[in-house]
């Protein structure tokens, strides 16, 4: 692929199948936990173990304040505005529609990187197009209309639409403002900022009285610290990193897929020829976005990719 090589491509091919397996974790998780601290808890212990282990294997966290504003900033857009709302309106939005929701991430990076100065993607006919195609095939999916959406309760649709939003623009802050950190330093404070948020807002809105480890609570907070967090967060930061928001934010339409192929192979769940059908949408809408055309960047110009001293160059990804 044009916009992924080497292990940047096997980064974004671990987020397409790591976070296709975390809807129904959490699910699983807010039926016993409140929502805000299940979601804050998660980050603050991924985010301490990734340090511990980038400090271990002899890498740095970030040292300079403008690095830790740029990684907090970063932070608060993609876990406070973005995972922590996603986790709350699955109270009320089941994984289907909510599936449809989250699949609104490569609409709004696609906007958010042509319309601010700076970015890689050119705004053309293949990416249009692409991106209907992509959304088209997660609501054929989810085997939901428009009008079955509308009719689900409000509060849900709309904290995911913010929530789609607000990470789509978290990561085009991110790759507009490059910090010399590697991926995992940078994943581990992003969490370590966003999770301290997200439990402080927790606390706030009173969810300590309603704390209550279960068995099932403990098992869905394990996986997504190690799987949803410490594997697909990290891997996420890595192929952003070496690729441009739209290409990664197509991640939400490959999740589905995943998940629906998960559920046959695991649970025996039925796969009908809709399914085949959306899948080729789907799968046909990454492949338009990722060989769409990109600005080139002059080597000479301060936006190019190697201005950022911790970024390494291309044929290294």
């Amino acid at each position: 692929m044009a916009g992924l090589r080497g292990r940047a491509l096997v980064a974004y091919l671990l987020v397409c199948t790591v976070w296709g397996s975390t809807y129904l974790a959490i699910r699983i998780g807010v039926a016993d936990l409140p929502p805000m601290l299940f979601a804050g808890v998660r980050f603050l212990i991924a985010g301490a173990l990734l340090a511990g282990i980038v400090v271990a294997a002899g890498d740095r966290m970030p040292r300079g304040a403008r690095d830790w504003r740029i990684l907090g900033v970063t932070g608060l857009f993609l876990l406070l505005g973005g995972n922590a709302w996603v986790v709350w309106a699955e109270q009320f939005v089941e994984s289907g529609p909510a599936s449809v929701f989250v699949a609104a991430v490569p609409l709004w990076a696609a906007f958010f990187d042509a319309l601010v100065p700076g970015g890689t993607t050119v705004f053309t006919w293949r990416i249009g197009v692409g991106l209907v195609l992509g959304f088209l095939g997660s609501g054929l999916l989810a085997g939901v209309t428009p009008a079955e959406l509308m009719a689900a309760d409000l509060k849900g649709p709309i904290a995911l639409t913010l929530a789609s939003g607000s990470w789509a623009l978290g990561t085009v802050y991110s790759k507009r403002n490059p910090t010399d950190t590697s991926p995992y330093a940078a994943a581990a404070a992003q969490m370590l900022v966003g999770g301290a948020a997200i439990t402080v807002l927790g606390l706030l809105l009173g969810e300590a009285s309603a704390w209550r480890l279960s068995p099932s609570g403990i098992g869905a907070l394990a996986y997504l610290v190690v799987f949803g967090s410490i594997v697909g967060y990290t891997a996420y930061a890595y192929a952003l990193r070496h690729a441009s928001a739209t290409i990664v934010g197509t991640y939400a339409y490959v999740n589905p897929v995943v998940a629906v192929l998960l559920g046959w192979l695991i649970l025996d769940e039925a796969v009908t020829l809709r399914t085949f059908a959306a899948m080729a949408l789907i799968l046909g809408a990454v492949l338009m976005i990722q060989l769409a055309p990109k600005r080139a960047v002059p080597a000479s110009s301060p936006a190019a990719p190697l201005a950022n001293p911790g970024q390494r160059p291309p044929a290294e990804a």
